[in-house]
């Protein structure tokens, strides 16, 4: 096998992904051969994979896009959104002769692949729910690094949701979307309250993805469609291997097996959002390798845009105005997030920007492993306690979030301008 892709003309990419450049790189050129003499296999994916991922990264959700050309364009948002949401709430049968495209939609979503393993769905969810506030801190922090490519970062950066003061807001309804998607049986029963909010979320990526590709901003060019086939590829890796990977480093464990039934599951999290890649990696080998291309690739273009989202992430935490355990959880949250930022972002990364001291909350992350050792070891050898750790896990999440959305409710509109 020779070292790289027999592809040209940056194989096919947006400008952005430094292929070539990556490609030509001595201290590349040189990892790529290590890696082989030791596993037998190169650095970067198979060339035909890598033509899958950049062929879609000019590629989007056809089938929703559709749904809302037709249905909201034919109704309007208000109209076609209380449609939508009687659809899943009721099902489509209860819609007095549904739009076309609307049937298209829902036949697609309420058809399970042939590849579905409903175990390691199950299984998938339920590591998500023992994961509990972790699978945040470390979404979150690991997303930081990736803000520094303007193809992830300029449409967050102009629907303004993971702006400035937006910045928690938003964090906490994805949040949401976490907890939904990973309650039992979330994924594969009809009319599950985690199948409806990946169908509004799919939705609401259309509406940015159309509102960003009109923008004179975005250059499809150098970066491809906003909100990719193959960026929304890489965010299910970040529900799946990456975030199992982390979280080792505070003392939560997840094994081999477990991380394979996890991209199992992300990879019908995706299908319900959407996402139709030509390849998805069959193993931890292949997203590893992804991953690898992925960072070796970057632009770091951002600008601006990158800078202030993830300067208003851990910003997004400090409390003003509380007093008394809101102000104390406020300042835990605001120094926990600072070390989270700090642990899974870069450190040649971090120190481009104006981030807040993660030193507290990493004494209290390393003070805490041996309990949270401790306690991992024991839900492994003792199911008893396992079903019980799940279930203070599960309390923990939900009253994290009621406190942090203090009476708000997350609601994944869509339809809504852009802020510039």
């Amino acid at each position: 096998m020779s070292n790289s892709p027999t592809v040209t003309a940056n194989a096919g990419f947006p400008s952005a992904v430094t292929h070539d450049k990556a490609v030509a790189s001595p201290w590349v050129r040189r990892a790529r051969t290590a890696v082989r003499k030791v596993t037998g296999k190169d650095l970067f994916p198979e060339p035909e994979h890598l033509a899958s991922f950049a062929a879609e990264m000019f590629t989007t959700d056809a089938v929703a896009e559709r749904f809302v050309a037709e249905v909201y364009g034919s109704l309007g948002g208000e109209q076609a959104r209380a449609l939508l949401d009687q659809a899943l709430t009721d099902g489509l049968t209860s819609v007095e002769d549904p739009p076309a495209a609307m049937v298209a939609l829902f036949d697609e979503f309420e058809t399970v692949p042939d590849w579905v393993d409903p175990e390691l769905v199950a299984e998938g969810e339920q590591i998500w729910r023992r994961w509990g506030t972790a699978l945040f801190s470390v979404a979150g922090g690991e997303t930081l690094e990736m803000y520094t490519e303007a193809a992830v970062a300029k449409p967050l950066s102009l629907a303004g949701g993971y702006a400035g003061d937006n910045a928690l807001r938003r964090f906490l309804e994805t949040a949401r979307f976490w907890i939904d998607v990973s309650q039992p049986g979330a994924l594969l029963t009809p009319g599950s309250t985690g199948r409806a909010t990946a169908m509004r979320v799919r939705v609401m990526h259309v509406w940015v993805r159309r509102t960003v590709a009109e923008h004179p901003e975005w250059d499809r060019e150098r970066w491809g469609e906003p909100i990719s086939q193959s960026y929304q590829l890489l965010t299910l890796m970040g529900g799946s291997v990456v975030p199992a990977l982390a979280l080792w480093l505070t003392g939560v464990q997840t094994t081999p097996k477990e991380i394979r039934a996890l991209l199992h599951y992300q990879r019908y999290l995706g299908h319900l959002l959407g996402v139709r890649t030509q390849w998805y990696p069959a193993n931890i080998s292949e997203a590893l390798r992804l991953l690898a291309f992925v960072n070796m690739t970057r632009s770091y273009d951002a600008g601006a845009d990158g800078a202030e989202l993830i300067e208003s992430f851990p910003a997004a935490f400090q409390v003003t105005g509380a007093t008394g355990l809101a102000k104390l959880r406020g300042k835990y949250n605001a120094a926990m997030y600072a070390a989270y930022s700090s642990m899974y972002m870069f450190p040649w990364t971090r120190r481009k920007y104006d981030m807040p001291s993660p030193l507290p909350g990493l004494l209290l992350i390393v003070a805490r492993l041996p309990l949270v050792a401790a306690t991992e070891t024991l839900r492994r050898i003792c199911p008893p306690f396992s079903r019980w750790h799940e279930r203070v896990m599960c309390r923990h999440r939900e009253s994290w979030h009621a406190m942090q959305m203090a009476g708000r409710s997350a609601d994944f509109s869509h339809g809504k301008g852009l802020r510039r």
